[in-house]
Formats: C-alpha cells, structure tokens, sequence
C-alpha cells in the first residue's frame, strides 16, 4: 500500500484517497515573470514523478498545476520590458513549458491561470465575510483574520505566539493584527488598468493566497487528495490556503500535504545575491536534460538536493552506466509487476515515492544484464520509464556523452579495487566497478594473467 509523508500530520500515512480509485492532486505552480530556476525544476520534477507513480499504480488523477500571472513582480517586470502583462506571461509560460518538456516533465491536466479564476476568487472572499474571517482595512484591501480562524498554525507547527514574536509580517497600516494578510488589493492610481478588475470592495486584484484556495476547489472540489509544492510554501501560502479554504467551506481542505526539499548550490542556499542562482536554461546548456532529471529524482524528494558540476557529472556517469546496459538490446515489453526486482521497485516507490531505493533496483538490473540475463533488459527499459528515465536509443544517447576523462592511474586504482573485491568475494562490487568503467569507455579483459584494460 502507498504511504505518504504528511506534512500536516508529520508522519507517513497510508494513502487512502477520498474516491475510491480516484486521486484528485493540485500543485503550486510557477509566477511566470523570468525563466525557470532549478528550484522549479525540482518542483515540476518531483511532482511529475508522483503523478506518473500514481498512474501506474492503478488510480485515476486528475492533476492541477497553477500559473500565477497576477503580481507585484510580474506588474514591475512588465514596466521595465515595456510589454503588456499578457504579453510577458504569455512569453514566460511558453518558456516554462518549453523547459518542462526538456525534463520530461508531462503536461499537467489542467493548468489554471490566475487571471481567469478572478471570479471565483471574489465569490470566495465574499463567503470569508459572510462568514466573518473578512474585513476592510483603513486601506480599502481587504483583509483575512487569522485569530478567528482556530486552526491556524496547524500545517506549518507554528503558534500564534510563535509567529507574532519571530515570523516576518506585512505590518500594513489598518490591519487588526499584523499577522492578517490580504485577499484583496485595493487598485493603486499607478498601476496598469490590466490589473484592475471590479469587486464589491471597489477596484483592485487579488492577493496571492486567495488564487491557489479558489483554482483548487472551482476544479477539485472543496476537499480533495493531495496538495503539493516546494518547502518553502509551507508557511504562509499553504498555511493561508488551508485557513481560507475551510473558512470559507467550513470542511477539510486537502487530506495529504506534500512539499519537496530545497535545493542549494555547493552547500549553500541558491540566491541571486550569492551568484549561485541557475536557471534550467543555464544548466541545459551544460548537461543533457535527462541527466538533470536523473539527478533530480536520485535524491528523496524531502531532502535537501544539493547542485554542483561534481554531482551532475556524477549522475551524467551513472544514467551512462544504465544506458550501456541496454545498448543493443531489442525489444520493449510493459512492467512484469510479479519479478522480483519489479517488486522492490514498487515497495520502494509505495514507501513515499522513495526514487533512491527504487533507483538502486535499476542499478541491479542492469548489472544482471551485463552479466549475461539479456532477458532483462525490456524490464528495466519499462521500470526506468515510470520514472520517465531510459526511453531513449542507447546509442543516441551514448554517442552524446562526453567521453571519458578519466586519467590512466584513476583507471587502474579502480582495476586493483576490483580485483580486491574479488578476492573478498564481493562480487556486486566487483560487478559495479566494471559498470562502472564500462560506461566511462573502458573496457576490461580478464585473463590468466590478471585483469588488462582499454579504451573503447
């Protein structure tokens, strides 16, 4: 059975979706106002994974991911490049899309922009002050309550307390309490008319959190399966979302939380003021898209994921590894859910979507196949596709590597480490190692004499 870690329960549960056999999951999704970074990755990435786990697993999903294309960033970026809203959200959708699809990310179901949702978002402001968690502020935004709302502070861990004495807030003049925060923004003299829309409260548009609360439930219904996105949504936006929501529907909102874990640059947190910032762009020029994909998903999707050129030179060797394993098989078949190492893979994946495990059983696969069990190769084709990896043709692939840099005396320190592993009757070591040298272009020939070896 599928586990989850919850975030709101802080523990694994097992996953029992509201619908039998249905599975109803949102995402927060991109603000498109630049071009994707490698946080953004990860999120597409990871979530990506899940759906196609779930899939797999026999559920019907339907997967919402959102477009943010109303905010304070976008409306300034805009002004700077002298465009339109629409026309630089439009450009840096397409972009976003087009970096996706390198990764192999699939097309969400649906993909909501916020501008289109601002009807529902009114009507759901409306019921919070029907239902007292809105008021006007002295500057005409109107605001959310959070002491009325007696949960909050459940997903996040965090009291009130906690947060009025050490959490960042917008103290906004004519707020009740500096922890409020807006659901609508009163419309300000020099802002653009394409960001204007009516309401009962006078001209203006809406506030961050309200978008995500109103998109999930106008298309998945007030209570659904699973929310995801990036850790750092936690507290407030998935905090506020939560507090709108069952505000407003006076219900659960969301059965599973799921946040993925940050990613930093050489051990350090990626930030444009430290020079370590990325986009998927910047990167791609460097590495296949299917190696940062690989990358990405070797890692659990809850810990941090740390990006350097050593790491994804490593994971460019190990999918070499995978793909070597494969070159000149034929053939393709669907997943045999009943062979051994198909069943670790599952138990892996059922076990909160553990992509390192399920990886592992990949790596012992394609040893088998290098030892002879050719007949292996379509599954783990098949198994490495839930994950969308190895689809490929191995030789497409094997001829865009880089080849191997590897210096004669790092070659032979790992021939002498082979040969001890050997001796030691470590045979999975032995076997790695020349997988290993294998995918770098080396070839080994073992003889009466010992172990010789060349290059491909």
């Amino acid at each position: 059975m599928l586990k989850i870690y919850n975030t709101l329960a802080r523990e694994k549960q097992a996953f029992v979706p509201i619908q039998p056999g249905r599975v109803n999951m949102y995402v927060c999704g991109m603000t498109v106002y630049d071009f994707c970074h490698l946080g953004h990755a990860r999120v597409m990435v990871v979530f990506d994974m899940v759906a196609r786990w779930l899939r797999a697993s026999g559920y019907e999903l339907t997967y919402v991911r959102n477009i943010t294309d109303i905010d304070d960033k976008i409306i300034k970026r805009a002004g700077e490049s002298g465009e339109s809203i629409r026309q630089l959200t439009d450009r840096f959708i397409a972009a976003m899309n087009d970096d996706a699809a390198a990764l192999g990310v699939l097309r969400p179901d649906a993909e909501p922009r916020a501008t289109d949702y601002v009807t529902s978002m009114l009507d759901m402001i409306g019921t919070l002050e029907r239902n007292g968690y809105a008021y006007v502020a002295e500057s005409h935004d109107v605001c959310y309550s959070v002491r009325k709302f007696e949960g909050y502070g459940k997903l996040s861990g965090k009291s009130l307390e906690d947060l009025r004495a050490g959490e960042r807030v917008d103290v906004m003049a004519g707020k009740q309490d500096p922890l409020d925060f807006v659901l609508w923004k009163h419309a300000r003299e020099d802002e653009p008319a394409e960001v204007k829309w009516e309401s009962p409260w006078g001209p203006g548009r809406p506030g961050w959190h309200i978008e995500c609360s109103a998109m999930g439930s106008q298309l998945l219904g007030r209570h659904f399966d699973i929310h995801g996105g990036g850790q750092d949504l936690q507290f407030p936006h998935h905090e506020n979302e939560i507090a709108q929501s069952e505000g407003a529907h006076l219900c659960q909102f969301v059965n599973y939380w799921m946040h993925n874990g940050f990613v930093r640059v050489d051990d350090e947190k990626m930030s444009k003021s430290l020079g370590n910032f990325f986009t998927i762009r910047e990167v791609l020029k460097k590495y296949d898209p299917e190696v940062v994909r690989f990358f990405i998903l070797r890692a659990h999707y809850r810990s941090p994921l740390n990006y350097s050129d050593v790491h994804l030179d490593d994971a460019r060797q190990a999918l070499t590894r995978l793909y070597t394993a494969l070159k000149g098989m034929d053939g393709a078949a669907p997943v045999d859910w009943n062979e051994a190492h198909a069943q670790r893979f599952k138990a892996a994946l059922d076990d909160d979507f553990g992509t390192p495990e399920a990886m592992a059983v990949l790596f012992d696969l394609a040893g088998a196949v290098n030892r002879g069990e050719t007949s292996l190769a379509p599954q783990l084709r098949a198994m490495a596709g839930v994950l969308g990896l190895l689809q490929r043709d191995p030789v497409e692939f094997l001829q865009a590597a880089p080849t191997s840099g590897m210096s004669n005396e790092d070659i032979e320190m790992k021939v002498g480490a082979r040969a001890t592993a050997k001796r030691a009757k470590n045979f999975a070591e032995a076997d790695r190692i020349r997988d290993e040298l294998k995918a770098a272009g080396i070839v080994l020939e073992d003889g009466a004499q010992g172990t010789t070896w060349r290059r491909a």
